[in-house]
């Protein structure tokens, strides 16, 4: 039988391109977006595209509602994946934005994953795959709120994980590194519209480092898209998917540093990157 999942996230980046992978390989895929615009042009893409935007609670409802509706009530997989960064130093980032970033990034995809939990037990399986990042277990300066909510998701996946034993549902993280999308693109109007950084009392510091916040990722190690949608392929293929699937080379070396180095040092090193 043909295997049903649900991504969001799916305008552009890791989850167009995961979508339309996993299409060809035969999975019934319901590739979510939080513009109407966005939903359409997939549609004309080929796929089905429920609008879910995880900021507003009532199109997790409506969305999931339309997937089940087409599916007869099952679903095989959900991929959680819509997230964005609002760069800025902790000290100048706005509790309302911390907030926002929360509901999009956290709270959104709590509530989606628990609206599919009772579906997948009814039918005795199925895999919930969290795209988290290398920002998840190692901070990085100027990245405190995203940082703060991948951190927050990989303690809550890790519960749900360990709660999740014995029903058929396995629960999976994705810690990618730097990988080639508009995320910074995106990143950047967060940051114009939420950080006052001229009225900083770090404002030479934010001169030094503004350039690279209107850039697209150029990182050395960066990989395209289909690296995390392989590593999401084998979480939803392998009879025993692994707990987490590292990907690109500078989550690898932040895992293993962090492991082997004292926090001083880890923190000097990273302030410096």
């Amino acid at each position: 039988m043909t295997r049903s999942i649900l991504i969001t996230g799916c305008s552009t980046g890791i989850g167009h391109h995961a979508a339309h992978a996993l299409r060809a390989r035969g999975w019934t895929v319901f590739a979510a977006c939080r513009r109407a615009e966005d939903c359409a042009r997939l549609t004309d893409e080929g796929l089905m595209s429920p609008l879910i935007d995880y900021e507003e609670p009532e199109t997790i409802i409506t969305g999931l509602t339309d997937v089940l509706e087409a599916t007869g009530g099952s679903l095989d997989a959900l991929f959680n994946n819509g997230a964005y960064a609002i760069p800025g130093l902790v000290e100048d980032l706005p509790t309302a934005a911390l907030r926002q970033t929360f509901e999009a990034n956290f709270f959104g995809w709590h509530e989606l994953t628990r609206q599919v939990i009772p579906v997948m037990r009814a039918a005795g399986h199925g895999r919930i795959v969290q795209n988290s990042s290398v920002l998840g277990f190692a901070a990085a300066p100027w990245r405190g709120a995203y940082n703060a909510t991948k951190f927050a998701l990989e303690g809550l996946t890790d519960t749900l994980r360990i709660e999740m034993r014995g029903t058929g549902i396995d629960i999976i993280l994705i810690e990618p590194g730097p990988i080639t999308s508009r995320f910074r693109a995106n990143a950047r109007r967060q940051f114009e519209h939420w950080i006052d950084w001229t009225s900083s009392a770090r404002r030479a510091d934010y001169e030094k480092v503004i350039d690279r916040l209107n850039q697209d990722s150029t990182a050395r190690f960066e990989l395209p898209p289909d690296a995390v949608t392989k590593a999401l392929i084998h979480a939803l293929d392998a009879p025993r998917p692994k707990a987490r699937y590292r990907v690109t080379v500078p989550t690898t070396l932040a895992m293993v540093t962090k492991r082997l180095l004292p926090t001083w040092l880890m923190d000097k090193i990273v302030s410096n990157s």
